[in-house]
Order: structure tokens, then sequence, then C-alpha cells
């Protein structure tokens, strides 16, 4: 490569002795910006959703891509028609991509028991039923029908902490349900 044909191809020479003095064109781009296509141009459908990282509930749009029979998501955006967020994301909406995508995602139900060493995997109905049954148990054992000679109709041995994941609808049903099995220690982290 001869030093003329080396200069010609730098960007800053490119910026100065070209028509793009601002550096934001033809001065700018290399082959590989421009072989490079947006991920959303791969998509063959678009679906609407909600970010899950907090309750403000701003819209996305996900994109995704048929690869080999499966359903592939090649993009998150924020939804621009959305009034909650005008189409930004904070950084954690806009890389929530991550939770249908990264490898290391936990896709089933695992179990250690009690003094155990190891994991060991469970169907969801099994889990399900292991969960009720202590539910269940905790708080028949624990049931409180009077306290102090006043009446409580409450457990202390169960409680119920929600996660920045679960939107307003979510939580006010959680609360209702832990209300009804009579927990009063019932908590949201729903902050942003």
């Amino acid at each position: 490569m001869t030093r003329r044909t080396w200069m010609s191809n730098w960007p800053v020479y490119r910026q100065i002795a070209g028509t793009d003095r601002l550096g934001r064109g033809v001065a700018a781009r290399s082959p590989g910006t421009a072989a490079a296509e947006p991920r959303t141009e791969r998509a063959q459908r678009v679906v609407s959703s909600i970010c899950p990282y907090c309750a403000v509930g701003c819209a996305q749009q996900v994109y995704v891509e048929r690869v080999n029979g499966t359903d592939t998501v090649t993009q998150i955006e924020g939804h621009p028609d959305s009034p909650v967020s005008q189409g930004r994301l904070c950084p954690k909406g806009a890389a929530s991509k991550q939770l249908v995508t990264n490898p290391g995602r936990q896709t089933s139900v695992l179990y250690r028991r009690p003094y155990g060493t190891a994991w060991e995997a469970l169907s969801l109905d099994r889990a399900m039923d292991m969960i009720t049954d202590r539910v269940i148990k905790a708080r028949a054992e624990h049931w409180q029908e009077h306290w102090q000679s006043q009446r409580a109709r409450r457990t202390l041995a169960m409680a119920s902490l929600g996660g920045a994941t679960l939107d307003n609808e979510e939580n006010y049903l959680i609360k209702k349900l832990w209300s009804a099995l009579g927990a009063i220690q019932i908590e949201n982290q729903a902050r942003i």
C-alpha cells in the first residue's frame, strides 16, 4: 500500500480533503460500517411489549427473526408511540434482549434439597406443588387467631418480597393473595 493510498483511507484526511468537514458522513465510513446493517432489517415481524424491569411500563418493540424454524429476538427498542416513554428506554430496558437470548439464562426449575450439595431439575408442576404444600403447612402451623387478647388473624411465618420486574397489576394481585393468606410482611422493590 502506498503512502497516498494509506492517506486517502485515513478518516481524518478524508474529512479535511473532502466535502464532509464535520466528519459525520462519508469521511467517517469504513468498509465495516458500510457493510453493517441494522439488526431490525432482518426481522420478519415486530411484537409490541412492555419492559419488565420496573413499574413505569415503557413500551417496547421486539424484533423477531425466524432462524432454522425458531423465532429469535434480534433487537428490542423503545416504542415511539408510547405515551409513557416516547420511544426511549433506560439502560436496563435497552439491555432487556439479554433476558431471552443470554446463553446463561435459566430455563428450568432447579431444587437443592436441605443439606444437599447439588441442584436437581424438577418439573414446573412438581415445584408448584411443593411450594403450595409448604405455604399451606406454614400457615396452618403458625396461624395466630388472637394476639395480646386482640383478634389478629395472621401468620408471621410467611413474607413476600416483590421484585422490580413486576408491574403494578402483578403487585396488586400478589398483595391480595398474601393478605388473604394472612401474611402481613408484604414488600415490593418496584423502584427505578
